[in-house]
């Protein structure tokens, strides 16, 4: 489990401004909550209907693993709206932290096994769940095939279309992606391709075709490690080495695709791929990269995080897309993009009002590890 430190840099006037996106979540929007499918809009969220009545949702995220603080952020997003959460957590294992936090708690066989989605499924039928939020890369591909069968049990699963988790699970498929549309991007290629090539230049960069979590990463110094290193790496590719701060940009998309918001979190320090201390910077030429890489795929569905590098002197390069919540998502929704609560009130039918520069600029995400206590019983203690 890992908890963070908050630190604000910014003006007092900046902080004021941090709510200002979570005080315009009014019914008034500018824009329509999509289907994912006719049948799905048809049918609002449990407890969507009915006067006075308090709304009710529950959430099932899967591979939960270690995120609680997005647990949390979606438990505080949901007590600022007047919405009443049931959050039920799925991970293969039991001993998952974030597993212990949830209201409801159901071990899954592994992503690879042939019987997981039905294992989800009945989580969704047994549960009542009206929203199903993967956490993962791996699930990704599985899950987006599999929408319909948790949309027949009246679960909307935010997971973006088969085609762009295709396109932005493979590598390649994402640097063709770009260049198609002239999104600035590292040259890329198969690590068979670079090795024939008379003119290769290091260093340059080697990883999996379809990783995760920066597994298999390796900066490429001469042919003797391209070849080494080739064997180890899963499908390998390369990648022009580029220099430069790396960034984060978390995209609102929404139900319907249309991206709403874009904060970009500058990454000063990682742990095991995920950012550990991180700044939100609010750069327009960050925001309108996001912008773009969001309407080149028209079947985005909900958050995506984009990561690009900045060079020294301004140009920004797209290196990953991952159509799903980041690590360091807790960072943007504090800094005032209300992601959660904007998912929750689209899932009951209404339109929140959403600004593209909505939050604050300057806040910083230190982390560190906190732990999570169980007794003999395997009950939080």
């Amino acid at each position: 489990m890992i908890a963070c430190l908050w630190a604000r840099a910014a003006s007092r006037k900046q902080r004021a401004g941090r709510e200002s996106n979570r005080e315009q979540l009014t019914a008034a929007g500018n824009g329509s909550a999509g289907p994912m499918s006719k049948k799905t809009l048809a049918r609002p969220a449990r407890g969507a209907r009915g006067g006075t009545r308090r709304r009710h949702l529950t959430v099932l995220f899967t591979c939960v693993g270690r995120r609680v603080e997005l647990i949390q952020a979606f438990r505080g997003s949901a007590e600022r709206l007047d919405i009443d959460l049931t959050v039920v957590g799925a991970d293969k294992s039991e001993l998952a932290p974030a597993l212990h936090l949830c209201d409801r708690r159901a071990v899954t066989p592994t992503v690879l096994d042939p019987g997981y989605v039905s294992a989800l499924v009945e989580v969704v039928r047994s549960e009542g769940a009206d929203l199903l939020i993967p956490l993962i890369d791996h699930e990704l591909p599985v899950l987006s095939q599999a929408r319909q069968r948790f949309e027949e049990s009246g679960c909307l699963a935010l997971i973006s279309d088969p085609g762009v988790v295709s396109t932005c699970r493979d590598k390649i498929a994402t640097y063709r992606h770009l260049k198609k549309h002239g999104i600035d991007t590292p040259r890329t290629w198969l690590l068979e391709a670079f090795a024939k090539r008379k003119s290769r230049s290091f260093p340059c960069f080697m990883k999996p075709r379809r990783g995760s979590a920066s597994f298999g990463n390796y900066v490429i110094h001469d042919d003797e490690e391209l070849h080494t290193l080739g064997r180890r790496v899963p499908e390998p590719i390369v990648q022009e080495l580029v220099a430069g701060f790396e960034h984060t940009l978390d995209v609102y998309t929404g139900l319907d695709g249309i991206p709403r918001c874009v904060v970009p979190r500058r990454r000063l320090e990682v742990r095991w791929g995920e950012v550990s201390k991180g700044q939100v910077a609010k750069d327009p030429r960050l925001m309108e990269i996001g912008r773009r890489v969001a309407q080149s795929l028209p079947g985005c569905r909900g958050v995506i995080t984009i990561q690009c590098i900045m060079s020294a002197r301004g140009r920004i390069r797209v290196i990953e897309i991952n159509p799903r919540f980041g690590g360091g998502a807790p960072l943007s929704i504090l800094a005032g993009a209300d992601l959660p609560g904007w998912i929750m009130r689209e899932r009951l039918g209404e339109k929140p009002r959403i600004r593209m520069d909505g939050y604050t600029d300057g806040i910083r995400m230190l982390r560190f590890d906190q732990s999570v206590f169980l007794d003999r019983r395997g009950e939080l203690l």
